[in-house]
């Protein structure tokens, strides 16, 4: 498969997602992006178009992705916390949820955060 075909399947599956999803100023979107390196994470208010914690997996410690995905969930939950939020919406962003999405889920969960 090529990757632009691969990348706008994704696109449409983010898409129908996003349409259901949507971050308020009590329940932010906890947006995720997962590249073949690292992954990226933000809890975003849509109503202000403001977003309120941020996390890269790349300045994780962590010999797979999957432990810097582990680590940088509760990076992003401490960096959340000091903004007020303990809920959330999650948004996986067209990505299945299964392994390194999974992981950082479970994580964020383990560590506080509600959704």
């Amino acid at each position: 498969m090529q990757t632009l075909q691969k990348r706008q399947r994704r696109e449409r599956r983010h898409a129908r997602v996003r349409a259901k999803v949507v971050g308020t100023a009590a329940r932010p979107r906890l947006s995720v992006f997962k590249s073949n390196t690292r992954l990226v994470a933000q809890v975003i208010n849509d109503e202000q178009g403001v977003t309120l914690a941020a996390v890269n997996s790349g300045e994780e410690k962590g010999k797979t992705p999957r432990e810097r995905a582990i680590a940088a969930a509760a990076t992003l939950v401490k960096r959340a916390g000091e903004k007020g939020v303990t809920e959330v919406v999650f948004d996986r962003g067209g990505f299945q949820y299964l392994g390194t999405i999974k992981a950082f889920a479970d994580a964020a969960r383990e560590a506080g955060l509600k959704f």
